[in-house]
C-alpha cells in the first residue's frame, strides 16, 4: 500500500514517483553486511528542473532527501537511514554537449562511467577516472564520492577532471559553478566543495569534464614476491627510480590465494603481487615498461607481462573481479578503504591481518598501492550475525590504525553510514567545527542525505 507521502508526491509529480519502494533503492554494496535502509517514497526525476521542484517540495515539508546513483557504493552513502524520499538520478542520462576537438564534455549525473569512457574513446580521447563497476556506477555518484580507481595514481581522482557543476541546493535552487572553462578563481571554490560531499550539501545534476587524448599504448606487468616486505620494497623502488607509471596496484598473499585461480598467467604459490601499468606513446611505453620490469624483477619470485592485447584486457578484467573472488570464500565481506602514507603501507597491510586474527576473522587486503590506498577486508558469512559484529569491531580498529599511521579513514569510498563518527577521531575539534558549519550554512534544515559524511 502506498504511503501518504508517496500519494502526495504522485499527485504532484505523477509517473516520476515509483510505485511502492523497491528494495533495490534501499541498499548498496554494504547489503552483505546487513545494511538495509527504509524510505517512504522513491522518485526518478526526468530533468534537472524536476530535481529542483522535488527538492523544493521536500524542503518546504521537512522531508529528508537521499540522492542515489548506481548503488555501487561501499559506505552506505546512498542508503536512506530512516525514511524520507530517495531521489534516484538514473533518468538524467543525457550528453548535453560534447566537443572532442576542445577535449570537453557535459553529461548529466545519471550517465554511467562506462558510457562516458566509451564516448571519449570513440573520438580518440580519455576520461581517466576508472572506479569499479563502470557499467553500473554513475558519474554523479563518482563526483559525490570523488571516486578514484587504479589509474588515479597518474591521473587523479574524479574531482581533478571536473571543470563545472550544475546542482540543486537548498531550498530547491538550481545553481551552476564553472563550466566549459579550464580556469576560474573568481570566487570561493564551491564546485570543489560539492565534489566529495556525498549529497549532503546538494544534488549534482550535470557535470562538465575535461578530457585528454587517449594514450597510444598501455603495457601492464605483474611481479610476485615472497611477502609483504618484499612487495612493498618493489613498490618503493618503482617510485624511487623516478618511473612515471600510470598505476601501481597490490594484492597481499592471502588475497592472491583466493584470486590466483582465475589469473590469466602463471602465479607462484603464496605470492604477494604488485601490478604496474604504463601508458603513453608506443615508443615511450615500450621503453618505460622494460625499465619497470627490470626494477620489479629485483628480489621477485617471477615477473609476468601480457604478450597480447587480449591478455591485457583479461588482466584488467581479473583485477576488476578481485573483490568478488575474495567475497566468494564466505559469501560476504566487510571491506574498508583506508589510506596511509606510502612508507607505512606494509604496516597497514600486516596490521589488517593482525586485526582480523584478533577478532577471529579471515582477513586480506588489496588496493591502489601508489596512493597508499588499501581495501582492507574481513571475510564473513552474510547470515552470521556474530561474525558481522566482530567484523564491525575490527573495522573500528582498522580506522584507528589508519589514523595512527598518519592516514585517513577513507581514500575513495567516502564516509556514508559505515564510518559515521569516525571523522572526529581523525580531525581536530576546530576542523570538525568548520565541517559542521559548512553543512549548516548550505543545508540549514539538515535534509540532504541526513546522517552521512559526519
Amino acid at each position: 500500500m502506498a504511503t501518504t507521502l508517496e500519494q502526495e508526491l504522485r499527485a504532484r509529480f505523477g509517473e516520476s514517483v515509483v510505485q511502492g519502494v523497491p528494495s533495490m533503492y534501499l541498499a548498496d554494496q554494504t547489503e552483505s553486511r546487513g545494511l538495509h535502509g527504509r524510505a517512504d517514497a522513491v522518485i526518478r526525476p526526468g530533468s534537472a528542473a524536476e530535481v529542483a521542484d522535488v527538492v523544493a517540495w521536500c524542503y518546504a515539508r521537512d522531508v529528508p532527501i537521499v540522492p542515489r546513483g548506481g548503488g555501487t557504493g561501499y559506505a552506505a552513502g546512498a542508503v536512506p537511514r530512516d525514511g524520507g524520499v530517495v531521489l534516484a538520478l538514473e533518468r538524467l542520462d543525457s550528453v548535453r554537449s560534447f566537443d572532442p576537438l576542445l577535449w570537453r564534455v557535459e553529461v548529466e549525473a545519471g550517465v554511467t562511467t562506462a558510457a562516458l569512457r566509451q564516448l571519449a574513446r570513440g573520438s580518440g580521447l580519455l576520461f581517466p577516472p576508472d572506479p569499479g563497476a563502470a557499467e553500473q556506477s554513475q558519474v554523479g555518484g563518482n563526483v559525490a564520492t570523488n571516486a578514484g580507481g587504479p589509474h588515479a595514481f597518474k591521473y587523479g581522482v574524479t574531482g581533478a577532471w571536473v571543470t563545472g557543476l550544475e546542482a540543486v541546493v537548498a531550498p530547491g535552487e538550481l545553481v551552476r559553478f564553472g563550466g566549459p572553462i579550464r580556469k576560474d578563481v573568481a570566487g570561493y571554490d564551491l564546485k570543489s566543495l560539492l565534489v566529495g560531499s556525498e549529497g549532503t550539501l546538494g544534488i549534482v545534476t550535470s557535470i562538465w569534464f575535461r578530457l585528454v587524448p587517449a594514450p597510444e599504448a598501455s603495457l601492464p606487468a605483474a611481479s610476485f614476491h615472497a611477502d609483504t616486505a618484499a612487495g612493498c620494497a618493489a613498490i618503493e623502488r618503482v617510485l624511487g627510480n623516478g618511473l612515471a607509471v600510470s598505476a601501481i596496484e597490490y594484492l597481499d598473499n592471502e588475497c592472491m590465494r583466493l584470486a590466483a585461480p582465475s589469473f590469466p598467467g602463471p602465479v607462484p604459490d603464496g605470492a604477494f603481487m604488485v601490478l604496474v601499468d604504463v601508458d603513453g606513446s608506443r615508443e615511450e611505453t615500450a621503453r618505460l615498461s622494460g625499465e619497470v620490469r627490470e626494477v620489479l624483477a629485483q628480489d621477485a619470485l617471477a615477473v609476468w607481462a601480457p604478450a597480447t592485447a587480449a591478455e591485457t584486457t583479461a588482466l584488467w578484467r581479473w583485477r576488476d573481479g578481485v573483490s568478488l573472488a575474495v567475497q566468494a570464500l564466505r559469501g560476504g565481506k566487510v571491506s574498508e578503504d583506508i589510506v596511509v602514507p606510502l612508507d607505512r603501507l606494509a604496516e597497514a597491510i600486516e596490521g589488517t591481518i593482525e586485526i582480523g586474527r584478533r577478532h577471529g576473522l579471515d582477513a586480506c587486503s588489496w588496493g591502489h598501492a601508489g596512493d597508499g590506498n588499501l581495501h582492507s577486508t574481513f571475510l564473513v558469512a552474510r547470515d552470521d550475525a556474530a561474525a558481522l559484529a566482530r567484523a564491525a569491531a575490527a573495522a573500528q580498529e582498522l580506522f584507528a590504525l589508519a589514523i595512527d599511521l598518519g592516514g585517513s579513514i577513507s581514500g575513495e569510498h567516502g564516509v556514508g553510514i559505515v564510518k559515521n563518527g569516525q571523522l572526529e577521531k581523525q580531525w581536530s575539534a576546530a576542523a570538525m567545527n568548520m565541517h559542521r558549519s559548512v553543512k549548516l550554512a548550505l543545508d540549514p534544515k539538515g535534509l540532504f542525505n541526513p546522517g552521512k559524511k559526519a
